[in-house]
């Protein structure tokens, strides 16, 4: 991959990162960790899921070694790979297992984002889909301590959910458009 590939990815993902994730307050979390610069963005080259693990197996045991006002979360971007949402269910599973014998449950967590994010129960084209809608399929690794520390802070965390759903129905398929283009105000 060449460098201005790369960079097109992470610009990609910055954009949908801050406009999405935080300009429309999905996740109320991430504004802090995104001001403070303690995202570590990882672009993996990965072509099959053995790749993919040794990648996610490194950058596990990479935020849990690091010191988490330097580094406190991690986006995996897989740009090449997992295109399929059904596939990269399939390698959520593994990811789990991995994080599992790493002895990192608990500690860590893996979060989900794909560009055909489809919550169980919901049709493919359902607006509510999108808060977890992104350029590429990411591994999302945050640290277990951090959420603790997040929901405390944000008594309504339960409502996130719900909040998330009535932002994107209000906004609709036209309006998520505009607005990841920046013609729409919030």
């Amino acid at each position: 991959m060449s460098p201005s590939e790369q960079q097109a990815i992470l610009d990609a993902t910055r954009h949908w990162l801050t406009r999405a994730v935080i300009g429309l307050n999905l996740c109320p979390f991430a504004k802090s960790v995104h001001v403070k610069e303690q995202i570590r963005y990882v672009v993996c080259e990965a072509a099959d899921a053995e790749a993919l693990l040794d990648t996610l197996e490194a950058e596990l045991k990479g935020l849990a070694q690091a010191d988490p006002a330097r580094i406190d979360t991690t986006l995996l971007v897989v740009p090449r790979m997992l295109a399929d949402f059904a596939d990269y269910n399939d390698f959520l599973y593994l990811a789990e297992r991995l994080l599992d014998s790493l002895g990192l449950a608990g500690v860590l967590q893996i979060a989900s984002f794909h560009p055909q994010y489809q919550f169980a129960g919901t049709d493919a084209d359902d607006i509510e889909n999108y808060t977890n809608r992104a350029p590429y399929p990411i591994l999302h690794l945050l640290r277990e301590d951090s959420i603790a520390r997040a929901v405390e802070a944000f008594p309504d965390a339960a409502d996130i959910y719900e909040r998330n759903e009535e932002t994107m129905r209000r906004l609709g398929h036209e309006g998520w458009r505009r607005w990841m283009a920046g013609d729409e105000p919030q």
